[in-house]
């Protein structure tokens, strides 16, 4: 005959929230955030609960304590704050709690005026158990409370089955009796805050040159920093800087013949000069890097770096160790292959390799030389193209020298695995926006991404274009395409970047028809770029991140709410702060070519308003302000003029002296 460990365990807890994959993976959250917890919790009979959020740093060896509130029908809520980088821990015990239990039915007792001498035997034998396990405070407040138990009157006794004060002593000083713990503990892990709020900005640093037969150089790049700065960028993000391949160097356009000037691509790492640790010497020395990465911090900007786990065929590593790449039938390495196309300056590394453990360490240690040399967040290449225990294994190893380091995963790939490498670790991912065009499509992957588990996960960053990705959107929308598309990443994600400078300057021509590639692609070749051309957006990018910076509403992925619209070429959504200190309201015009107009059906709540209250909608673009009343409110947007409204909402009030004002 078995038995359970303790049958007198009659408290069942269950379904906790947040919870990813049944506690094998962390939720995010970053430093100050709080972490909302809600769990069922009940019992078999009419006996009270009390259920009690466990919480703590992994590094401490007690848990604290918080009494959880009831939310009805057997949910139960707690929250506790992350005040540090790292692991978190929490869990859920409940137990039948014999003071609330006897509380409860002393007061039907006393309200249907019944003796009670026997509820009083009963008290005191509670209060008594705690009292000699108070400190001396909570003993003076006890023993008052004990007396009114033993000779208190009727209404001292209705005080005490009321009383919050306690209740919490009760809860502090009293033991639980067969308590049910949640059968796993569960984990948060919580980076610094820019994990939640970044603004990147993407350049080439060999196109930051005045003159196309110029290699442009780290030291440009410090030239350019101020302009980046202006634009309101706090991330600076640089693809490979690592020397450049010359097998099989594509030429301009992708050509796969290279002249002798062609300076290929930067994502065919390693040549004579060294791998994934050196720098192409044509960009300068790692002093130079240094200075960057010094001036950069200055500003307030990050500089992200790219890493490529790939190499050229000149890389070391191909022949210091060829046992990290895959062999064809006729002995030769296998270069990187997506049929019909061939890229043989690419050869893909082998993470099913005899020797996977050397070529782990030799990873990691990638990441570790450049955070060494300043850098603390990685743009990851293809990262879904490499095995998921090797990015486990490798992000937690990083973080527990170095948890300040971020990591985008650029993985435009199935849903299933870009999710699956945002549970493994990566801070931040690319996402399917520059695909989402219409009303609907946005809508419901933002309800995705914001309203189910997912949320507690993934965290998007939205691109508008990269160097890889010029939508037909952008093709073919003009100016107005560029407007909306930031308008939109900027506003629907805290978490957003740009190409530039293409993006600034509306480049929309493709490779060819019908192709997402740039024609003459800084991918292959140098480009210069002039900034001051008066027809750039960059104070219009300037404008909407200074908007971003100035509204903590638009700094979260948190409360966004789409509202309905009448018109399916218009996008409405708002976002708030916890209390609606700040919320901001921004419609959208889908149509690059023709004036769209219609009413807004406002959700009141969402915006923290009230049926038929007058409230001014500012417009943060152009400083136009309307009043608008109720939920009905009328829209017109040009796309010849600016596609978007930025509202800032301000509630109506009345001063002192009689003057209306609008918060």
């Amino acid at each position: 005959m078995t038995f359970p460990k303790d049958g007198r365990c009659r408290v069942v807890v269950e379904r906790i929230s947040p919870e990813i994959d049944a506690g094998r993976f962390s939720i995010k959250r970053v430093v100050g955030d709080t972490v909302r917890v809600e769990v069922d919790a009940f019992v078999d009979g009419h006996d009270e609960i009390r259920v009690v959020l466990l919480h703590k740093r992994a590094d401490e060896t007690h848990w604290h304590r918080q009494t959880m509130q009831a939310l009805g029908n057997d949910r139960w809520l707690a929250e506790f704050t992350v005040d540090r980088m790292g692991h978190f821990n929490y869990t859920v015990e409940a137990s039948v709690d014999r003071f609330r239990t006897w509380r409860h039915a002393l007061k039907k007792r006393l309200e249907a005026e019944q003796d009670v001498s026997l509820d009083r035997l009963a008290g005191e034998a509670l209060l008594s158990a705690v009292l000699s396990r108070a400190d001396k405070t909570g003993r003076s407040k006890l023993t008052s409370w004990l007396s009114v138990v033993r000779d208190g009157s009727v209404n001292d006794l209705k005080e005490l089955v009321v009383s919050a004060d306690l209740l919490d002593l009760m809860d502090a000083f009293q033991e639980a009796e067969f308590p049910t713990r949640y059968p796993r503990e569960l984990t948060v892990w919580v980076d610094r805050p820019k994990a939640r709020f970044s603004t990147w900005y993407e350049l080439f640093p060999r196109s930051a040159t005045s003159s196309p037969s110029r290699h442009g150089t780290f030291r440009d790049v410090i030239d350019r920093l101020p302009y980046v700065h202006s634009m309101g960028f706090d991330v600076l993000y640089l693809p490979p800087v690592s020397p450049i391949g010359t097998s099989f160097r594509k030429g301009k356009n992708n050509a796969l013949t290279a002249n002798p000037d062609d300076v290929g691509s930067p994502w065919a790492i390693g040549a004579v000069e060294g791998g994934h640790t050196d720098i192409l010497p044509a960009l300068g020395t790692l002093a130079d890097f240094h200075e960057l990465v010094q001036e950069a911090g200055k500003l307030g900007i990050d500089v992200a770096l790219d890493i490529a786990f790939q190499c050229a065929p000149e890389h070391p590593w191909v022949t210091e160790h060829p046992e990290w790449f895959r062999k064809r039938p006729d002995g030769s390495i296998q270069y990187a292959e997506n049929p019909p196309k061939k890229y043989q300056d690419i050869y893909p590394l082998d993470f099913e390799s005899s020797d996977w453990k050397g070529l782990w360490k030799a990873l990691k240690e990638v990441f570790e030389s450049w955070i060494e040399r300043g850098v603390t967040i990685f743009r990851v290449d293809n990262p879904h193209t490499k095995a998921f225990p090797f990015w486990e294994w490798c992000i937690a190893e990083l973080r527990k020298q170095h948890p300040e380091t971020l990591f985008l995963a650029e993985a435009f790939t199935r849903p299933k695995v870009m999710y699956q490498l945002a549970k493994l670790g990566f801070s931040q991912s690319y996402t399917y926006f520059a695909w989402r065009h219409t009303a609907w499509d946005l809508r419901e992957y933002l309800t995705e991404l914001t309203t189910t588990e997912v949320h507690d996960y993934f965290r998007p960053n939205f691109w508008p274009n990269t160097p890889d990705i010029l939508t037909e959107e952008l093709q073919h929308g003009g100016r107005a395409a560029f407007q909306r598309r930031l308008v939109l990443a900027a506003t629907l994600t805290a978490n957003y970047g740009i190409y530039g400078p293409p993006f600034e300057h509306c480049w929309s021509a493709p490779r060819e028809p019908g192709s997402e590639e740039y024609l003459d692609s800084e991918k292959y070749q140098i480009r210069t770029h002039d900034l001051d051309r008066p027809d750039s957006l960059r104070h219009f990018i300037a404008r909407v991140n200074r908007i971003r910076r100035e509204n903590p509403a638009l700094q979260t992925d948190d409360r966004l709410v789409f509202h309905d619209v009448d018109n399916p070429r218009l996008l409405c959504y708002s976002k708030s702060t916890p209390c609606g200190a700040n919320t901001v309201l921004v419609v959208v015009n889908l149509d690059s070519h023709n004036v769209e107009s219609g009413f807004v059906q406002i959700d009141l709540a969402a915006l923290h308003l009230t049926e038929n209250e007058e409230f001014l909608a500012r417009d943060l673009l152009n400083d136009q302000e309307y009043i608008w009343r109720g939920s009905r409110n009328y829209v017109e947007l040009s796309p010849f003029a600016t596609s978007a409204h930025i509202f800032q909402i301000r509630r109506r009030r009345h001063t002192t002296d009689g003057e209306v004002r609008f918060d």
